[in-house]
């Protein structure tokens, strides 16, 4: 009795940890999951979300990477888990199931800089290797590989401000539309975007928060619109996405301006209705913090602490290339 009872306890509980952490249970592009699993080392990758194209593709980088070290024998039992949208608890729940799994190490881009503070220190007390990508918390990791945020926002401001010079607007409103108070990569985006203001006639609007979905973030920025706002910025995928559809839907000649590179904001690039985005390098951050986890879990000492993945800003001429 107590057996069976052991085995269905178990299977809820596994149940529960694909429901609430999305998962993906990948180990490579061929879908498989690690070979022989007593040689397996298990690395996990743990994002804010499953529903920006950025994390897709930190996911495919990292894919990559555990394919190519397959090659060379260095077995890596790899898994992608994130909540469904981002929720400090359930991000949690992320970290304290891989640990609870046996993961060797996590690749983790931090919701806030404090929120899951605690839950990393307890899996670093369980033996469990902790990466940075994208986004870190306030607790030291191996490394982190992210964009120069702050740097990244400066130059989408210096893009709006050339914009709207070149159609000899020199002052008006500007709203900033971003995902929330407490993660560090995009809170350090609109400190550089403002930067980029500084001097100028134009006046920028307090942070409206759409915690990264694109309803919300349309929902404000047609607010700013109806204000005859003159540009809208959008600090990441779902808010730049928000951005573009108020754009494109009321015809305005507002400058759009955002964050990473999805179909969707190509879309809007091409029909004008966003000017341009800061494209990063997310597949960059899961292939060679994935090549971080494997020098680590050959015990080499990992002397770099951060290391920038770079932007690039794509915009009607370069959208497609």
């Amino acid at each position: 009795m107590k057996k069976a009872l052991a085995l269905a306890l178990a299977a809820v509980m596994t149940t529960a940890f694909l429901t609430s952490c999305g998962d993906s249970g990948d180990t490579g592009s061929d879908g498989s999951k690690g070979g022989d699993a007593a040689k397996a080392s298990k690395v996990y990758l743990i994002t804010m979300d499953q529903m920006d194209q950025h994390w897709v593709n930190v996911d495919k980088g990292c894919k990559q990477a555990v394919d190519e070290l397959k090659g060379k024998g260095t077995n890596i039992e790899y898994k992608w888990s994130a909540p469904d949208k981002k929720e400090d608890a359930k991000q949690i729940e992320c970290v304290n199931n891989a640990v609870a799994d046996g993961a060797d190490i996590i690749l983790v881009a931090a919701n806030g800089p404090d929120a899951i503070t605690d839950s990393l220190k307890e899996a670093t007390k369980a033996g469990v290797k902790i990466i940075y990508v994208d986004s870190a918390a306030n607790y030291e990791g191996i490394q982190t590989l992210a964009t120069d945020n702050k740097a990244a926002g400066k130059t989408a401001g210096e893009q709006m401000l050339q914009a709207l010079k070149d159609k000899n607007v020199t002052s008006g409103n500007i709203g900033i539309i971003t995902v929330n108070a407490a993660t560090a990569s995009t809170v350090a985006r609109v400190e550089g975007f403002r930067s980029a203001f500084e001097g100028t006639q134009f006046t920028l609007s307090e942070d409206q928060y759409a915690e990264g979905d694109p309803v919300k973030a349309k929902e404000f920025a047609t607010n700013f619109l109806s204000q005859n706002y003159v540009g809208l910025f959008g600090s990441n995928e779902g808010t730049t996405v928000g951005v573009g559809n108020a754009i494109d839907e009321k015809n305005s000649e507002a400058v759009g301006v955002g964050f990473d590179k999805s179909d969707s904001v190509l879309t809007l690039i091409n029909k004008g209705a966003l000017l341009c985005t800061m494209a990063q390098n997310p597949d960059k951050m899961g292939y060679e913090g994935m090549m971080t986890a494997a020098k680590v879990l050959k015990g080499e000492t990992i002397t770099e602490k951060n290391i920038d993945t770079g932007v690039t800003v794509l915009n009607k001429d370069n959208a497609n290339s």
